[in-house]
């Protein structure tokens, strides 16, 4: 694999994350970035990130913008995955996304075959660091047995009975809270339901509760089937926050109604940026004849970039997908077809210029949480 030249990016969707992974490229690359949106652009001044208007329903200048490009990062809404990643399949463009959507996910794997570029769906926080991770701990064990991935972007002060305040896309909550989940149980791929399996556990002192949500183990199922026999990925959340999303979804049937549920989480859930990210990974089997468990915990808080105040899953999120681009210019990933998150390995994002965001991610815990076992309810 040869190092990539690459003189310009282009990121669809102008919002927070988008935005952030603008800004990371720009300060750690110096690598100009078109930054697209279908809002009106604002008047900048900024020498490596230009913004620009574009609606990308419209294929003809959708087409347009990425021809002028070598790489696209797409940082729009879930159900907008495969028509990009199409075009830029079509046109040889090398493509990431940050998508949690199965569905779209597996579209764009149909286009790998007859790609010229890469195509790596699922490369933000979880699906795609939290895969790499788990992809680093199964290869440390000659007989892996269990392996338990958890992430959480949390409220640092919430106040209401949800035990929650949205930290990103309001359609990405609801996704991952509706539909299937994968997982392998006894050695099997299955399909579990989201919200179930839940578990509480407290780390650091401090109580949380885990369970099913959907998309965010990317394509490791796939990859470990026949190399583990339990693995599973869960939210972290607050103790409540389940049984309360469980009565709106289940009891009162809104899982029904997409759009009315999505109605009533914007009127009555606040926004907040005061948040704490969370990675906890667990994995335990043997290894030279013996039965050991290693874990992984990182937090990661908000901070400054290129003088913009920026939340902990803008930052864990751009760092991701920054990252992997990384390792595509140092000729680290392939070239082309489609690209699993666990192909990339940990050690090698870490030593990128953003792998810093993973503090934590790179050495063994000191300790699991309480008791040495995430506990089910």
């Amino acid at each position: 694999m040869s190092k990539l030249h690459v003189k310009s990016v282009l990121v669809l969707g102008g919002g927070k994350v988008g935005s952030t992974v603008a800004d990371m490229i720009a300060q750690y690359h110096r690598i100009p970035v078109t930054l697209a949106d279908q809002r009106t652009a604002k008047p900048s001044s900024d020498p490596l990130v230009r913004q620009i208007t574009l609606n990308v329903e419209d294929e003809t200048a959708l087409a347009g913008e990425l021809a002028l490009h070598t790489v696209v990062i797409n940082a729009l809404p879930f159900f907008l995955a495969a028509r990009v990643a199409m075009q830029a399949a079509r046109l040889g463009v090398h493509y990431f996304d940050l998508t949690e959507d199965v569905a779209a996910t597996n579209a764009i794997r149909q286009l790998a075959d007859e790609a010229t570029s890469l195509l790596m769906p699922q490369s933000g926080l979880a699906p795609g660091v939290i895969g790499m991770l788990g992809g680093h701990l199964a290869g440390h064990f000659d007989e892996l047995y269990d392996l338990r991935l958890r992430v959480g972007a949390l409220t640092r002060n919430a106040t209401n009975s949800l035990r929650y305040n949205f930290t990103w896309s309001i359609d990405g909550v609801i996704n991952e809270y509706c539909n299937p989940c994968d997982a392998i149980v006894n050695g099997q791929v299955v399909s579990v339901q989201a919200l179930e399996g839940h578990e509480t556990f407290t780390l650091d002192a401090e109580a949380f509760e885990a369970f099913n949500t959907s998309g965010g183990l990317g394509t490791l199922c796939e990859t470990l089937h026949g190399k583990v026999r339990n693995l599973d990925y869960k939210t972290i959340r607050y103790p409540g926050h389940r049984d309360a999303m469980n009565f709106l979804l289940h009891d009162l049937r809104l899982i029904e109604r997409r759009d009315l549920l999505r109605q009533v989480l914007e009127h009555a859930v606040p926004h907040s940026r005061e948040d704490v990210v969370i990675l906890f990974a667990s994995a335990s089997g043997l290894r030279d004849g013996r039965f050991e468990q290693e874990t992984r915990v990182s937090r990661v808080f908000g901070a400054p970039l290129r003088g913009k105040d920026r939340t902990a899953i803008e930052l864990t999120t751009a760092a991701g997908v920054v990252g992997v681009f990384e390792l595509l210019l140092q000729g680290k990933l392939p070239s082309r077809g489609f690209v699993g998150q666990e192909q990339a390995p940990l050690k090698e994002f870490l030593a990128t210029r953003v792998g810093h965001y993973y503090n934590g991610l790179g050495a063994a815990a000191a300790a699991s949480p309480s008791g040495q076992e995430l506990a089910e309810a």
